[in-house]
């Protein structure tokens, strides 16, 4: 009997992740610190994206994610001196997201940050800009260690979410207040719990060493079986940022790093190639890099800024709130428009450029130099140019086309009827008529920040205050 042949996995996988040999498709993604191949989908966009409404999933392609420790007496004045945010009333055991400008107002870095001490805190996709800003300010008491690839991140989102965890850590969870952290254990491994997601439903992030990542991994999934919780691929992932109406960095919007020659000899001197200046950029926005920035106005976050501190951009955005010029909002695409640019591929002479579902990855089959692609397009009313569109993606939940957009806020008004010019310039461009909708668009399950966990029934006792 001829033995089978053994085919040996050569791909880099995920470390963070356990490898499945029934996935088919992987993506391998250049910005992920080196490069790991990520499971495409497991079992399948439509039934994944579906969890974060209906059941809960299981995310850990973010690994690893940039991870910074600051420790010092200054800490928090640094902190204060390059975020937007308020912190007055900023409290050990409570999270922040936290949004970082340019000195033009535009978001140059935005992630999560955690207040473990007085003097303590650890922050999540803040860094390598958080680090630039630092290197300028040595008459600080901070000292940082870089803790990317040592930790793992877990995103557990959707309904069943709490059940889920709770099953997996086997105690009461219900204490973890929406953006509040603590520690528990899963497996015998202490991790940190927090309550923050980014599908906009109730949701949780688990953090601990990254030896332990797998088993960690592999103990949640297992106890969410009997909640119907799915493993989250890559190709779904951006989906639920558009819907729960949070924009994200190189998908919704760049990041204005191309602009500052000091940051990229800064970025090079930690041997990372050009950031955020070699983008393949497409869209009926065309090659303007520049009106693809974002203020925290333009992406709905206008409410975090506070102007009781000083801070990198603070001057750019009092005049913006002061003008009140942009609103995000949600669009609503017709759905015979878009009927339209599928049937163009049916028929003879040019078709309207492709849309893929459920959306536009961010990097692209064929080339070279894996860079990173994005996609804009211009707000159209009665022809006149009144915002930006981006993000676009079909939610199977509403059976809906959507995108984020930045517009004009006289047109920002629920209902609006606007026109979205789909595909690059010089192509068989595409009017596609859309509507002004609520934003954020998904608030049925309860998003996480009002969701009332008193409603789900726990198996352990409640946890002494």
């Amino acid at each position: 009997m001829t033995q089978a042949p053994q085919f040996e996995k050569v791909f880099p996988h995920s470390p963070f992740v356990p490898y499945d040999p029934i996935v088919q498709l992987y993506e391998v993604e250049a910005w992920n610190f080196g490069g790991d191949a990520e499971a495409w989908e497991y079992t399948g966009w439509r039934d994944e994206t579906m969890s974060w409404k209906t059941t809960a999933y299981i995310h850990g392609h973010l690994n690893p994610s940039p991870t910074l420790r600051l420790k010092g007496p200054d800490a928090l004045t640094f902190l204060s001196s390059v975020c937007v945010n308020g912190f007055k009333n900023f409290q050990v055991g409570a999270s922040r997201h936290a949004i970082m400008t340019d000195e033009a107002g535009k978001v140059a870095s935005h992630g999560m940050l955690l207040r473990l001490a007085d003097d303590e805190f650890i922050s999540y996709w803040l860094d390598p800009y958080l680090s630039f800003r630092l290197a300028q300010r040595p008459d600080l008491d901070v000292t940082t260690e870089v803790l990317t690839g040592q930790v793992f991140l877990f995103q557990i989102g959707g309904p069943k979410a709490l059940e889920i965890l709770e099953a997996a850590t086997g105690e009461n969870l219900h204490d973890v207040k929406f953006l509040r952290h603590r520690m528990t254990s899963v497996n015998g491994t202490d991790v940190r719990i927090i309550r923050i997601g980014m599908a906009g439903t109730l949701a949780y992030e688990l953090h601990g060493p990254v030896e332990q990542a797998i088993p960690v991994y592999n103990a949640v999934l297992a106890a969410g079986e009997e909640y119907g919780i799915r493993r989250l691929g890559v190709q779904a992932y951006m989906c639920n940022h558009t819907e729960s109406g949070f924009a994200q960095g190189y998908y919704h919007f760049p990041y204005p790093w191309g602009e500052d020659s000091k940051l990229q000899e800064y970025f090079a001197s930690l041997g990372f190639p050009p950031v955020g200046v070699d983008l393949r950029l497409h869209g009926s926005v065309g090659k303007e890099l520049g009106r693809r920035y974002r203020s925290p106005y333009d992406l709905g976050w206008g409410h975090m800024v506070k102007f009781d501190h000083d801070f990198v951009g603070r001057e750019a955005l009092e005049r913006e709130a002061a003008a009140d010029a942009t609103r995000m909002v949600t669009l609503v695409w017709n759905a015979d428009d878009i009927a339209d640019v599928y049937r163009s591929q049916f028929l003879p002479g040019d078709e309207h450029p492709p849309m893929n579902l459920p959306n536009h990855f961010m990097y692209e089959v064929g080339d070279r130099e894996h860079r990173q692609s994005l996609w804009a397009d211009r707000v159209l009313v009665d022809g006149r140019d009144v915002g930006t569109s981006s993000g676009r993606c079909y939610t199977n939940y509403s059976r809906e086309m959507l995108s984020l957009a930045t517009v004009e806020t006289a047109h920002a008004v629920e209902g609006t009827e606007v026109v979205v010019l789909w595909g690059d310039p010089g192509t068989n461009q595409k009017e596609i008529r859309a509507t002004v909708a609520r934003y954020p668009y998904l608030i049925d399950p309860p998003r996480n920040e009002v969701f009332d966990v008193s409603t789900i029934p726990s198996r352990y006792p409640a946890r002494e205050s």
